[in-house]
Parts: C-alpha cells; sequence; structure tokens
C-alpha cells in the first residue's frame, strides 16, 4: 500500500488506541512520531515488544506543554490525538488490560476511585484541554517548505453509548473538544478536524476484558440491523423514552436512555479497524472531514454492515 501520509504524529502513541495507530500507519508507509509523557516505546500487556515498534520515533513529551513538541509539528502532515480517561483513576486501565472484571467494575462504579470532582477535572484536562492545546499548536506551526495539501487534526472522541454507567462529564468533555476544535480548524484553512467516534472498542489479547462485553452488543447490534424499521426494538424503545417521556433535565446532554440505546444498536469496534479508519481519512483523496461514526469507519476500511468484525490482519 502506498503511503497517503508522509510523517504522522501520535499523541499516546504506546497506549491502547494510539499503539494500534502506530502500527497501521507504518503498515502504510508512514514516517511515525509517538510522544507520552514516559516516552517509553509500546510494549504488550505480557510485557512483549513487537518488531514494529523499533520503527516508531519514540518522545517524551507533555500535550499540554506546547514547547515540549513544537519543534516536531512542522515536519508533520497529520496528527492523531488518542489521549482521554473514562475515570480519574488510571488504574482501571491496569484492571482491563490484566483482565481483572471484579477490579474493573471496581473502579468504573466509584468504589475506590477518585472522588466525582477530581474525575471532571481529569475529564476536562485528558479529554478537552490536552487536544485542544495540542490542536492550538499545530495550526500556529508552520509547515516545511514544499507542504501544500491540508493537515488533519484526528481527534479519537467517542459514541454515547456508557452512561449512566460512566459520568455525563466524560461524553461532554469529549463533544466540547470536538466543537472547539472544529472552531480552531476553521480559522485556518490549511487545517481540517477528523473526529472519530468509536464505540466500544475490543482486543482479545491486549484487552481481553473488552471480548465479552463486545460478543454481546455485537450480537445485539447485528440483531437491531437485521429487523425490519416498524418492529419496535429495544433501542428504539429507549430513544423514544428517551426523547418523549423522559427527557433530559439538562439540555447539554441528552438523556442517558439515548445512550443506552446506542450501545445496544451500534456495533463494537476492533482497535485495529478503528486503526485503520483513522489512517484511510488522512488519504487527501478521500477529503473526510468531521464526525465518523462506527458505521462510517466500517465502510471506509471496507467491512459491510451486516458482517462480524475478525481482527485486522497487521500483526
Amino acid at each position: 500500500m502506498s503511503a497517503i501520509a508522509q510523517k504522522i504524529l501520535v499523541v499516546g502513541g504506546n497506549g491502547f488506541v494510539g499503539s494500534a495507530v502506530c502500527k497501521i500507519a507504518l503498515a502504510r508507509g508512514m514516517e511515525v512520531t509517538s510522544i507520552s509523557p514516559s516516552g517509553k516505546p509500546f510494549k504488550t500487556p505480557q510485557g512483549h515488544t513487537p518488531a514494529w515498534v523499533e520503527r516508531v520515533e519514540w518522545r517524551k513529551a507533555d500535550a499540554m506543554n506546547p514547547e515540549s513538541y513544537a519543534d516536531i509539528l512542522p515536519g508533520v502532515d497529520a496528527v492523531v490525538h488518542t489521549v482521554g480517561t473514562l475515570l480519574d483513576n488510571t488504574q482501571y486501565k491496569q484492571k482491563m488490560n490484566e483482565g481483572d472484571i471484579l477490579g474493573f467494575i471496581k473502579y468504573l462504579t466509584g468504589f475506590g476511585g477518585a472522588p466525582p470532582a477530581e474525575q471532571r477535572s481529569a475529564y476536562d484536562t485528558m479529554n478537552y484541554e490536552s487536544a485542544v492545546r495540542m490542536c492550538e499548536t499545530f495550526v500556529a506551526s508552520k509547515p516545511v517548505s514544499g507542504h501544500s495539501r491540508v493537515r488533519p487534526f484526528v481527534y479519537v472522541s467517542a459514541e454515547d453509548f456508557n452512561r449512566p454507567l460512566v459520568s455525563s462529564r466524560y461524553f461532554e468533555t469529549k463533544r466540547e473538544a470536538e466543537q472547539r476544535i472544529e472552531e480552531i480548524v476553521r480559522e485556518h484553512p490549511g487545517y481540517k478536524g477528523v473526529f472519530v467516534r468509536p464505540s466500544i472498542i475490543y482486543h482479545p489479547h491486549n484487552r481481553p476484558i473488552t471480548v465479552i462485553p463486545a460478543t454481546i452488543f455485537g450480537l445485539s447490534a447485528r440483531v437491531h440491523d437485521a429487523m425490519p424499521s416498524y418492529i419496535p426494538m429495544p433501542a428504539s424503545v429507549l430513544r423514544w423514552l428517551g426523547t418523549s417521556v423522559f427527557p433530559s433535565a439538562a439540555d447539554k446532554t441528552p438523556s442517558a436512555l439515548n445512550s443506552m440505546a446506542n450501545l445496544l444498536s451500534i456495533p463494537p469496534i476492533h482497535v485495529d479497524h478503528l486503526a485503520e479508519a483513522i489512517c484511510v481519512s488522512l488519504d487527501p483523496a478521500k477529503d473526510i472531514h468531521g464526525v465518523v461514526g462506527v458505521r462510517e469507519m466500517r465502510q471506509l476500511i471496507g467491512l459491510s454492515q451486516t458482517e462480524s468484525e475478525e481482527p485486522a490482519p497487521h500483526t
């Protein structure tokens, strides 16, 4: 496959989603630089270092501190921002990697986690401020001589599917970041925003805890897709209740019933397929911008809406 972007910067390239983006981008012939607070290369939960890791430039940098990465930006064609948090207490990610279902539920429900005020602060910092600061610095950078293509800023957002189990502030900060990034790039014609909104992201080896919910809700989504529109399904009933009977008291966030409907009807996505869709979105010929949902991602990578996902072919 020919390269569709010469060089990209992945923010959080040693994380779950970021590492998949690095791997797929390399397979497509791109040069990849990753920045993270540790600067350490990616390792699997089992402690292994895949061969592709040696081909990534790993840099230590703080997304909130432009001076730590500003020198990279003039030479990249795109930035992919994969940093975010579901909860304030980052130990939940360790529980997911270890497959500790009980421990994950403990942190997800707040038992042993951070107080709500601290969670809101983490959401604002990691989901909103880090992305906005990075985008502001990106559009302020002067591309190297000869660069004439529009430079994408890809923000890994999220579909609204996990409320009320997860705080509404998680969803709100994602949407606020999308809105602010769109405002920024609108003022800079040489840039565009791409907002990918995955649902449940799974991987059988790197995140074994995600396989069971992905299987259950993947089946639910296929059943919903297969049924004629005139047959009431759980998702449509929940959306009707959330819109007409029990609407949200706040205009800012839809009812949690709508979120539950999305969980039942939007298919999960393999992390490698998410990464593949992100890399395809960088292709200038496709002119992809704005919101890209799960179904649009499946179309981008040639996966039909009814077939089950299989692990992406890259290793």
